[in-house]
C-alpha cells in the first residue's frame, strides 16, 4: 500500500512539474527573440523594453549564426536570408510575418533633388549582390531612370559618409542613417525607394525584414505562438500610432542614439505587421526580381507559418 501511495505521489509530482513547465513555456512573454540591432528591431522595441532579458540584439552579420544555432524561439532577419537558409536546409525557422517594408532612400545634397535628377547621373548604392540593391536597380529601370553609372559601397553607413562629404553625390541610404545625415547637414534631402517601387508594382513597399518562428516551437505551442504574434502586431501598430513610445523604448534599448533621431526616423522605416500567408503574393513579386537572393526559387509552401 505504501508503495502504491509513493508511486501516486511521484506521479502527482511529475504532473505538477510538467504543468508548471508548460505554463511557463506557454506564456508568450517567455519566448526568446534574436534580432539585428538596426531598423527592423524597432518593430519589437516596445515589447523588448518590458522584458529585455528575453531579447538579444546582434550585429547584422551575426544573424546567419542565429539561424544555425537555433536557440532563439523567434528571429527577426532579412526575409530573403531566412528563405534562402530554409531552402538550403540550414534553418528550421518558418516565416511568421513581414514586419519591415523598405527603409531605403535615395539622397543627395543637390538642390531640388528628385528622381529625375538621377537620369544621366552617377549613383552610389550599398550592398552589391543583395536584394536591396536588386530592388533599387529594378525600381530605377521600371521608372525609366537610367544613371550614367552605378557603383557600390559596403553599407548604409558608408554611403551616408559619402553623402555628407560630397555635395554632388547621389546615394542609396537607409533610415535611421538618413535622419542622422539630415541633422548634420540641412541640405540633405531624399525620397523613398518605396515611391519608385510602388510606381512599378502597385505595392506600397517591398517585404524587407521578417519575423521567423522555429518550427518545433510553432508545432508544439501554436496557441502561445499565435498570442505572441498578436503582441508583435500591436507593437508594430505603435510604430505608426505612438511614435514617441517606440522612440523612447528604442533609446532605452540603445537601438537609436536619442529620442529626436528616433521620432524622425521611425516613420521612414515602414514598419507594419503582415502575416506570412497574407504577404505571400508580395514576397513572390520581390523574389522574382532576383531569385538567387532567395535560393534560386520561390519559397515553398511549408516555409509559410499560418496560425491554426
Amino acid at each position: 500500500m505504501k508503495k502504491i501511495i509513493a508511486l501516486l505521489l511521484c506521479c502527482l509530482l511529475v504532473c505538477s512539474l510538467t504543468a508548471c513547465a508548460w505554463g511557463e513555456t506557454a506564456d508568450p512573454a517567455d519566448f526568446s527573440v534574436s534580432a539585428p540591432s538596426g531598423a527592423p528591431a524597432l518593430a519589437l522595441s516596445t515589447l523588448a523594453v518590458k522584458n529585455p532579458e528575453r531579447y538579444t540584439f546582434v550585429a547584422a552579420e551575426a544573424i546567419t549564426a542565429e539561424f544555425a544555432g537555433a536557440t532563439a524561439d523567434f528571429i527577426i532577419a532579412p526575409l530573403n536570408a531566412g528563405a534562402k537558409l530554409y531552402r538550403a536546409g540550414k534553418s528550421t525557422y518558418r516565416l511568421a510575418a513581414v514586419v519591415s517594408w523598405g527603409n531605403l532612400f535615395f539622397a543627395s545634397q543637390r538642390e531640388g533633388f528628385s528622381p529625375e535628377a538621377m537620369n544621366g547621373a552617377e549613383i552610389t548604392l550599398f550592398g552589391e549582390n543583395t536584394i536591396n540593391a536588386a530592388v533599387a536597380q529594378f525600381a530605377l529601370a521600371e521608372n525609366g531612370i537610367v544613371p550614367a553609372g552605378v557603383s557600390y559601397l559596403a553599407g548604409a553607413a558608408n554611403t551616408q559618409s559619402l553623402l555628407l562629404s560630397d555635395e554632388n553625390a547621389i546615394v542609396l541610404t537607409a533610415e535611421p542613417a538618413l535622419t542622422a545625415a539630415r541633422m548634420k547637414n540641412e541640405r540633405v534631402t531624399g525620397f523613398s525607394l518605396n515611391t519608385l517601387y510602388q510606381n512599378a508594382t502597385g505595392s506600397d513597399g517591398f517585404p524587407q525584414a521578417a519575423l521567423f518562428v522555429r518550427a518545433d516551437v510553432a508545432e508544439e505551442q501554436p496557441e502561445a505562438v499565435n498570442a505572441y504574434l498578436q503582441l508583435v502586431k500591436e507593437a508594430c501598430d505603435l510604430c505608426a500610432a505612438d511614435v514617441n513610445a517606440v522612440a523612447e523604448a528604442a533609446v532605452t534599448l540603445e537601438l537609436l542614439p536619442n529620442v529626436k533621431v528616433a521620432t524622425q526616423a521611425i516613420p521612414g522605416c515602414a514598419l507594419r505587421f503582415v502575416p506570412a500567408a497574407e504577404a505571400r503574393e508580395q514576397i513572390e513579386l520581390t523574389a522574382g526580381i532576383d531569385l538567387s537572393q532567395f535560393g534560386g526559387d520561390l519559397p515553398a509552401d511549408d516555409f509559410y507559418y499560418e496560425a491554426k
